[in-house]
């Protein structure tokens, strides 16, 4: 890592689901004395907080969060718009506290677009005739899911390793620039190669060991089912088409709620599907090099203690 820049810094703070990323945001926005800035793109929708583990009031309460509970699920939004709105924020951060000696945000979440979004800027996509864009919607109503799933691992086996499976839209949107250009998709993202942004930005990623953290998603389902998911879920159910309930905790109990499986495959598959999203992130993370990694076991005070090395460019990875 370079020494300190004079620039002012976006402390990203990731890791995949269930890591423990919560608590730490929070403590570390209060050692900085600056705010959070969330980088999960389902917290964003107000309706839906249980199943997305969003900040609650008390946490909000401690510190100053920006795109927690924003938009209704009616809504579009995507990575591109929360890159404009996103910049548009830091740069507002960075107006109201010129001194740079501390970040001016940390931005935290599992989101790998929206991450990417923010640190590198979009990907150069090409058009897609509206003919292939009918063709491949026509093509996943009539065989469902796991045709779409089969088509995306054909054509691009290396978007396959850390796309989310269960996201239609997605999957479809892979389909059909591969059709179009007759490329896989995965050519034209911009992986890690960073546009230039008018700040510094550290990325720091938790880790734990992969049984210890599939334990933690397990038991944090539960918890959500006994903070209510299903009935969050219920009162959703009419919205259920929207492309902002497809996601993980949502389709598999409105799965249940149509009579396609019991509470408990419903639960199990949560389970299962979360974990293998956390093994996706990882996936991810994996291939930026520009990322410090950190344990989640140890404690918070020399978690903090690193990081302070890691900005100030006092220690290297």
């Amino acid at each position: 890592m370079e020494a300190c820049s004079k620039s002012p810094t976006l402390l990203v703070l990731t890791g995949p689901t269930g890591v423990g990323k919560t608590e730490l945001a929070l403590r570390l926005a209060e050692h900085y004395a600056c705010p959070i800035i969330n980088a999960d793109s389902r917290q964003i929708y107000r309706e839906i907080p249980i199943g997305t583990a969003a900040p609650t009031s008390q946490e909000q309460q401690r510190v100053r969060h920006y795109f927690v509970g924003t938009h209704n699920l009616t809504e579009d939004y995507n990575a591109g718009q929360y890159e404009r709105d996103c910049l548009l924020l830091i740069q507002a951060l960075i107006a109201e506290r010129p001194d740079t000696g501390t970040p001016v945000a940390v931005l935290t979440g599992g989101s790998m677009m929206y991450i990417d979004a923010v640190c590198h800027g979009l990907d150069d996509i090409p058009n897609v005739d509206s003919k292939i864009r009918q063709q491949v919607q026509q093509q996943y109503a009539e065989h469902g899911l796991e045709w779409l799933q089969h088509e995306v691992e054909d054509l691009d086996p290396t978007y396959w390793e850390i796309v989310d499976r269960n996201n239609p839209q997605r999957l479809m949107h892979c389909i059909e620039v591969s059709r179009q250009t007759g490329q896989p998709y995965s050519l034209f993202r911009r992986g890690f190669e960073a546009t230039e942004r008018p700040f510094r930005i550290v990325k720091v990623a938790l880790q734990r060991p992969r049984e210890e953290l599939y334990a933690r998603i397990n038991a944090r389902v539960i918890k959500m089912m006994n903070e209510g998911l299903e009935e969050e879920a219920r009162r959703v159910y009419p919205l259920r088409r929207y492309n902002s309930l497809q996601t993980v905790g949502y389709k598999e109990m409105f799965d249940y709620i149509d009579g396609l499986c019991s509470l408990e495959q419903a639960v199990d598959k949560i389970q299962q599907n979360t974990r293998h999203y956390a093994k996706r992130q990882m996936t991810w993370f994996r291939r930026d090099n520009d990322i410090h990694w950190l344990d989640a076991d140890i404690d918070y005070e020399e978690q903090i203690h690193t990081i302070d090395a890691w900005l100030s460019g006092t220690d290297r990875v």
